[in-house]
């Protein structure tokens, strides 16, 4: 089938709820990908960091491809021979006690929102159906309608009302607001210390260290949304660890499946993943066989510590070389390992950058009409970046 046939298909039958880029890929092999017509790509999009260690890494394929032939689902009504090494695994990998696995990324948000109003008022003392919780204006958190909810993205929100109270906004940096917004009643924090969609937006230096001081101090819990910030992407295994930062729950996803199977989850200290009990919270495919062989392989890859080196070494080389581009094409550059927003001028549309970059042989992707959004996979190399690089000057216009 044809890039012409696939798209005339998508159009008549695919839903219209995203705006991809005229784009059909059949293969992928480590940062490259092939089109149904043979032509090859660099992909500097990693499907939002689901793909840190690039498409088919032999290791996670090995360990899905066991799986596959052994058993792949039992439902959390049985134990299975993955799920506790699962468990120890990415509690060792996160400092934590306990782990919550589930399925997306919405998913894990929508659980540590559930243990923070539950922790709220079993531990905390709020009053029944009080909790409220701080988050940033700009988030990206999700798409269930608990989430878009406290989104300030209009294309979020729009029509999909009534939604779920309980949230406060402050702006994305603003630790005075912030801690100006906490009351009794309020239960959590929930941040991502690099906010993605918004754009790569980097907060400030101890940002972060003052959020963890501040929640601290009000008995408040700190909810890090590190699915597309954790596993390698910023040069850490973590954001929160570039300012040593420890928060009370940590929301995984994207990259904990390794682009081979959805795989998500929170992990938090004991005694606060004990507010959920038996039949308060629960996946039937949450914690699968498979996902848990697949996260496993993803951990092992991490413990190494070479992605996260890879990150922070790659990272400033794109840096440094998405800082040579014309001032009079790009308005900012935000870097964090290797992840990068790269903001433009006004007058100049990112969605027709990333086209023209196609014509180059790189992916990537707009965000919020002014952005172009890079992240590629870990794996990249230093060529790699270069052609980045260079087929994104040469599309500026």
């Amino acid at each position: 089938m044809t890039l012409t046939d696939d798209l005339h298909h998508l159009e008549a039958h695919a839903a219209h709820n995203y705006h991809p880029l005229p784009v059909v890929i059949a293969e992928g092999q480590g940062a490259w990908v092939t089109d149904v017509d043979g032509r090859r790509y660099l992909d500097a999009l990693a499907g939002y960091s689901a793909l840190n260690f690039g498409h088919r890494h032999p290791t996670l394929v090995a360990a899905a491809v066991e799986q596959l032939g052994r058993v792949t689902l039992t439902s959390r009504a049985f134990h299975h021979d993955q799920f506790a090494p699962f468990c120890a695994d990415l509690s060792r990998l996160t400092g934590m006690d306990a782990v919550l696995p589930m399925n997306t990324g919405a998913e894990a948000v929508e659980t540590a929102i559930k243990l923070a109003r539950r922790w709220g008022y079993r531990v905390k003392g709020v009053p029944q159906d009080r909790a409220t919780i701080i988050v940033a204006d700009d988030n990206f958190h999700g798409r269930t309608t608990t989430i878009v909810g406290f989104s300030t993205d209009p294309d979020a929100r729009a029509d999909f009302g009534p939604f779920t109270p309980g949230f406060r906004h402050v702006p994305f940096g603003d630790l005075e607001a912030l801690e100006s917004a906490i009351d009794d009643t309020t239960v959590a924090v929930l941040l991502e210390p690099v906010q993605g969609e918004a754009g790569i937006r980097v907060p400030a230096p101890g940002y972060l260290a003052g959020v963890r001081r501040v929640t601290a101090a009000h008995d408040v819990l700190f909810l890090a949304d590190e699915i597309q910030s954790g596993l390698g992407r910023t040069g850490t295994t973590f954001a929160c660890d570039l300012e040593d930062v420890v928060p009370d729950v940590f929301l995984l996803g994207k990259a904990l499946g390794g682009g081979v199977v959805p795989v998500s989850a929170i992990t938090a200290r004991r005694e606060l993943m004990d507010v959920f009990t038996p039949g308060s919270h629960g996946s039937t495919f949450g914690g699968n066989p498979l996902a848990c062989a697949v996260g496993r392989a993803v951990i092992s890859l991490l413990e190494t510590g070479e992605f996260q080196a890879r990150g922070r070494e790659l990272g400033a080389r794109l840096d440094a070389g998405l800082r040579t581009l014309p001032a009079d094409r790009v308005a900012e550059v935000r870097t964090i390992g290797l992840w990068a927003g790269v903001e433009l001028v006004p007058g100049l549309r990112a969605r027709d950058v990333c086209e023209r970059m196609i014509g180059g042989g790189v992916l990537a992707k707009d965000t919020h009409e002014s952005t172009v959004r890079l992240a590629p996979p870990l794996v990249v190399t230093e060529d790699d970046v270069d052609r980045i690089v260079e087929v994104l000057g040469a599309s500026l216009g």
